[in-house]
């Protein structure tokens, strides 16, 4: 094991952190306001508009993102006098705004069925009551579904966080020099893969290390009645059982 050349690998991997930063910010930012109108999609009792969204959501559910990656990245080209005609070509000839989109599509599809559990599991009791009050079903949704779904969908969402950190790292397929982009570059110089994907994987740990801790530390501060709840330990002291 070559300790130092995984030392001095840190710093060259380390720069590969903003398009990583970048992918994941771009992605998830806009994965969860559409999932939201995704989710509010499938909920609808307009058949033709709850099938349209369920097809999207089983598409992207049930393909590789690695081929949804190489579809708008490769594929796009098929398309180039279309998409110079209304002007987009500028986005899909760029392999930063080809991953961008896929991961978002990708997270979107998954997300949107995590808030939608989220929304049905709200109680019913809750908004018989809430409109007992008088509330719109915009006021309602604004100040009761909306929040409490989120608070429900708070932790599979950090799973769903977790993934597309990881998901990042299939970017540097098409040439994004990401932290994996860079490791790949660095074997290929240096013929060590183990050393340079130990450094690799440790970068991709503390970022889902930091990013559960966020999680967590939004979830209590959503819950006030964790907050407020005594510490009671689910796990009953086998030495006190065995006393009595």
């Amino acid at each position: 094991m070559n300790f130092e050349l995984m030392w001095e690998s840190v710093p060259l991997l380390l720069g590969g952190l903003p398009d990583t930063f970048r992918l994941m910010g771009a992605s998830l930012g806009a994965g969860i306001v559409l999932a939201v109108g995704v989710a509010l999609l499938r909920l609808s009792s307009f058949r033709p508009v709850s099938a349209a969204a369920y097809g999207y959501v089983y598409v992207f559910r049930g393909t590789p993102l690695l081929v949804q990656i190489f579809l708008i990245y490769y594929g796009s080209g098929q398309f180039r006098p279309f998409f110079e005609d209304i002007g987009l070509w500028i986005v899909f000839k760029d392999p930063m705004w080809c991953a961008i989109i896929a991961l978002t599509l990708n997270t979107t599809a998954y997300t949107s069925e995590i808030i939608r559990g989220g929304i049905q599991s709200v109680a019913w009791g809750e908004i018989e009551a809430a409109r007992a009050f008088g509330m719109s079903r915009l006021l309602l949704f604004r100040r009761l579904i909306f929040p409490v779904a989120i608070r429900q969908a708070l932790p599979a969402y950090g799973n769903e966080v977790i993934l597309m950190v990881k998901s990042t790292s299939l970017a540097s397929t098409i040439t994004i020099m990401e932290v994996t982009g860079i490791a790949k570059n660095l074997i290929a110089v240096n013929f060590t893969p183990i050393e340079i994907f130990i450094v690799a994987g440790t970068i991709y740990l503390t970022i889902n290390f930091a990013m559960t801790r966020a999680i967590k530390w939004l979830e209590f501060k959503l819950s006030p009645h964790l907050r407020d709840a005594p510490t009671v330990s689910a796990v009953p002291d086998i030495t006190t059982m065995a006393r009595t």
